[in-house]
């Protein structure tokens, strides 16, 4: 009896006999994110449908709509999945340049929408092409990183850790003009982690932290952050400051979460959710809605949710056998982290107010249709590194 290795997965299948086994995309992923679709889209209901109703309109018309993004996330989803990954690093750089196109676009004809430049109207859609940066920065720095033949042992160099910044240094500055400060935010967390998982010197992690620091006290002082922004800064340190201004969502959020006790007042009976006391609640604040109408349990259930998700795509980036999967499942798991921490972490006071969606829970088109495409690359790394998995079996 002896032993050989094959280069797929296999299972036999009665005596002499073996037959190649279809590799399996990632359920637990899957579940993780089907989860957050439905539970988001009960919320997302929940948040609008008595402000709709009181004012004439119709109570059902923001779910229609956030069923039908769902919908086209999960097909991008399965595109992304079923794609050659030959194909997706060939795409990558054309759609980082679309990226950087529709960025230029909306600082040149964008509309402006609570104080910021970031939305373009294509007839009767919105789409906000920051929400696309954040994926294809995280894909750029993977292909760039994913040039090299020896990172296993040395790591990135630092003349490669210029041309990553460069990458992401682009969309950035498109980004810091709208100003969106959010999901500057949120970018700036995505490449840091992109850079720590490439393997680079530990130097240019902590030029990129005082570098960061350094920039924001300059947007600051120079008039580059407008006013707004810097009063949300100032009531998240003191909401007593500004109570009707800056303050007022910091303080409505706090209300409500804490309205909802251990098992909350109920779906569609939250009282500071149907007075609409809190702004934005279907969007920014949709984490306001599970803690008062689920209460600690049922935001806790959407915590772990997302705490799946994170968790898988920290393990795909662990088991992928390419440079380029690793690095970009861990930028999608540091994008999604950091995300989901700002955005419940600025409903609970211990964040200040950006305006960052709830990954897969808030309402709107652009957002989920950029995290779904991301779930697809993971799936995608998934599949690749299982299929390339040696397996041992008896002949």
């Amino acid at each position: 009896m002896s032993t050989r290795t094959v280069r797929a997965p296999v299972r036999a299948s009665g005596p002499g006999r073996v037959l190649l086994a279809t590799p399996r995309v990632d359920w637990l992923l899957l579940g993780a994110v089907l989860g957050l679709l439905v539970l988001g889209t009960l919320l997302v209901w929940s948040a609008t449908a008595p402000r709709d109703v009181l004012t004439g309109g119709d109570s059902t018309a923001y779910v229609r709509r956030q069923l039908v993004n769902g919908s086209i996330g999960l097909v991008l989803m399965v595109v992304v999945l079923v794609t050659d990954h030959r194909w997706v690093r060939i795409l990558a750089p054309v759609v980082y340049l679309g990226s950087i196109a529709g960025l230029v676009l909306v600082l040149t004809m964008g509309t402006t929408i609570n104080g910021s430049r970031s939305w373009l109207m294509l007839g009767g859609l919105s789409v906000q092409p920051s929400e696309f940066a954040k994926l294809t920065v995280v894909v750029g720095m993977a292909l760039l990183c994913a040039e090299r033949a020896d990172w296993s042992r040395r790591g990135v160099r630092s003349f490669e850790v210029i041309g990553m910044l460069v990458i992401a240094g682009l969309p950035a500055g498109l980004i810091l003009r709208q100003p969106d400060l959010g999901t500057m935010l949120v970018l700036t967390a995505t490449v840091f982690g992109v850079l720590a998982a490439a393997g680079a010197p530990r130097r240019w992690l902590v030029l990129m932290l005082a570098g960061g620091v350094t920039a924001a006290v300059t947007a600051a002082a120079t008039g580059v952050l407008k006013q707004y922004q810097l009063d949300r800064f100032l009531a998240f340190t003191n909401p007593e400051l500004d109570p009707r201004g800056a303050g007022y969502n910091v303080e409505q959020a706090r209300i409500a979460v804490g309205n909802g006790g251990l098992l909350g007042q109920g779906l569609f009976d939250g009282s500071q959710t149907g007075s609409g006391f809190v702004p934005e609640q279907h969007t920014d604040f949709i984490f306001t809605v599970a803690g008062e109408e689920l209460g600690l349990v049922g935001s806790g259930v959407l915590i772990g949710l997302l705490a799946v998700v994170i968790w898988r795509a920290l393990a795909i980036a662990w088991a992928s056998d390419d440079v380029f999967g690793r690095v970009a499942a861990a930028g999608i798991a540091c994008w999604f982290g950091f995300q989901a921490f700002q955005n419940i972490g600025m409903c609970l006071g211990i964040m200040p107010v950006t305006g960052v969606p709830l990954p897969f829970v808030s309402y709107g088109g652009s957002s989920m249709f950029a995290s779904m495409l991301a779930i697809g690359l993971l799936q995608n790394i998934h599949l690749r590194s299982a299929a390339a998995q040696p397996t041992r079996f008896l002949a």
